[in-house]
């Protein structure tokens, strides 16, 4: 492979991982928007569905697949890291937009971004590492299930409920609180450590199940 169709494959994945971003960014917007956590948990799940149909590039549906790489980790990192920052730039443009928009000021969008964050800020490393451990289990799940051979409505199913339990269980996903950071105009160089934190909490997580799947078979 040549360094141009490399570089044009890159590209392909950054682009994608920026379309992944928007689309958490907007699931974010409506779950800030709606009154009734339940509910905006509900549809929280529309963002990660859009990014599965359409193979968008999200970081904690793709990270756990490292665990089973071998020789091609070294390239599979660098991916991660493309989609990660395309994931970043679409949550920034998606909450930032959100910042200056007409629902911020009808919905309170910002404010209540401003209550989720500071809880987050507030916290220990180690809750938000454990937090994020867990989220990372179940997006992997929600994602390796929708890939699998399963009857539609089994796999539409599952990616709703891994959303709703990660949210409604108060668990970390690095991507949507990149778009919560934005939306609430918090980010500095402590937070940016938090959401890499988090990020490592997300990997581990998500490549938990690969590897237990390994040492069971």
């Amino acid at each position: 492979m040549d360094f141009k169709t490399e570089l044009i494959g890159d590209w392909k994945i950054f682009v994608n991982g920026i379309m992944a971003g928007v689309f958490i960014g907007i699931a974010g917007t409506v779950y800030l928007a709606v009154p009734i956590p339940i509910v905006g948990a509900f549809l929280f799940g529309f963002g990660l569905l859009t990014i599965l149909c359409n193979n968008f590039k999200l970081f904690t549906g793709a990270v756990g697949y490292l665990a089973s790489q071998g020789r091609n980790t070294p390239a599979y990192l660098w991916t991660l890291a493309l989609i990660w920052g395309g994931n970043l730039l679409g949550c920034f443009a998606v909450g930032t937009a959100m910042r200056y928009s007409r629902v911020a000021v009808l919905s309170g969008i910002v404010a209540k971004a401003q209550t989720i964050c500071a809880a987050k800020t507030a916290d220990s490393w180690s809750s938000l590492l454990i937090l994020a451990f867990f989220c990372g289990i179940l997006m992997y799940l929600a994602v390796d299930t929708f890939k699998r051979e399963l009857p539609p409505v089994i796999r539409l199913i599952n990616v709703f409920l891994c959303v709703m339990v990660f949210i409604l269980s108060g668990f970390e996903h690095c991507i949507a609180n990149m778009y919560y950071f934005s939306v609430a105009g918090i980010w500095s160089v402590n937070n940016l450590g938090l959401i890499l934190l988090m990020t490592l909490g997300n990997a581990l997580g998500g490549m938990f199940p690969v590897v237990a799947d390994k040492l069971r078979n």
